[in-house]
């Protein structure tokens, strides 16, 4: 009889990794980490110590979606560089082990915020939180690609009008009911797409408070986790995507800092990280903002609806899927608000 932990066949699972990861030791029990919509993610315990696991999700995927392979790609290529990640081990291509593609990586033991008003901290240290995350931000965007490795990662011109075409197609194959502010995004985003400006950087393509890991006793950050959306790209779409969380309302699924006072709380308004973000990297004042949240409404929308789509299916990663998936209305008319403006 198959051993079974947290929906893995964790003997099948001992067995392969004795045989592929240096000084890996069986017995496993998997625990899944709660959280994380798209690649599930686990905890190993080995009689060799904790590791940690990332697969795709079982059933019918998305084409493009849920690449494990290319997140172990860009943990290769920025293990020993200014921004710190897991260490990868070992990337598992035969879908015969678990039941799909895989990858195990280091376990970093570290704190992860939740909440981006910070409230388990003490007022004067959350600007500092804030300061090292755009800090490592900026480590992020200034990696020579070529250096790293990551020349080939992706197409670097045309990246948000590339991204409004791979995001419309995704949303469409998990579009479920019709959003009316979804389809105004659609129309409006192409036609408003600014030119690519500056040079071509790695993006993250989910930066946000909770994929930072920073150490236990220190602001410093340890390990930015889930790599899964990152390539080569325009990087003001990883500094409006992680802006928005001041747009979402405080007391949603994924929790935000609209209606808070950010001032009271000691917390970055947005035009001062974008300030400040500019200020690191020597850009001038960022044109066309409005179209950078925009797009990062959109765009996590369309990951909503997939989040939805797949739980309707029934192969979500998370019993939160179908309250994430619900959200998709809701930033979609945000992305539609941020627009208004300019019509």
């Amino acid at each position: 009889m198959k051993q079974i932990s947290q929906q893995l066949d964790v003997a099948s699972l001992a067995r392969y990794l004795e045989d592929h990861v240096p000084g890996f030791e069986g017995p496993v029990d998997a625990e899944k980490f709660a959280g994380g919509q798209s690649n599930p993610t686990f905890l190993l315990q080995a009689r060799s110590g904790r590791y940690v696991l990332r697969r795709q999700p079982p059933g019918e995927l998305l084409k493009s979606a849920h690449a494990v392979d290319r997140e172990f790609r860009v943990l290769t290529a920025l293990s020993g560089t200014e921004v710190p990640v897991a260490r990868p081990y070992h990337l598992c291509m035969d879908r015969g082990v678990i039941g799909s593609m895989f990858y195990v990586m280091s376990f970093e033991d570290g704190r992860i915020f939740w909440n981006p008003a910070l409230p388990d901290l003490p007022h004067a240290d959350r600007a500092v939180c804030y300061d090292a995350m755009l800090r490592t931000m900026v480590a992020l965007h200034d990696i020579d690609v070529e250096a790293a490795g990551l020349a080939s990662y992706g197409r670097p011109d045309n990246y948000f009008e590339r991204q409004i075409g791979v995001w419309t197609k995704q949303y469409r194959a998990a579009e479920t009911e019709r959003l009316d502010a979804m389809e105004a995004l659609i129309d409006w985003l192409p036609r408003a797409c600014p030119e690519d400006a500056g040079r071509s950087t790695l993006v993250h393509g989910d930066f946000r408070i909770d994929n930072v890991m920073f150490e236990r006793n220190s602001y410093r950050v340890k390990a930015v986790l889930d790599w899964e959306l990152s390539t080569l790209g325009n990087p003001l779409a990883d500094l409006a995507y992680f802006c928005m969380c001041l747009r979402l309302p405080s007391d949603g699924h994924v929790p935000g800092l609209a209606g808070l006072d950010c001032v009271a709380l000691g917390l970055p308004q947005e035009a001062e990280i974008v300030a400040r973000y500019c200020e690191l990297r020597g850009l001038e004042p960022i044109r066309d903002w409005d179209f950078y949240l925009a797009f990062s409404f959109f765009r996590l929308a369309a990951i909503a609806q997939g989040v939805k789509a797949r739980a309707l299916k029934g192969n979500a990663s998370s019993t939160a899927a179908l309250r994430v998936g619900a959200m998709a209305g809701a930033l979609a008319e945000e992305g539609v608000r941020v627009i208004g403006a300019r019509g």
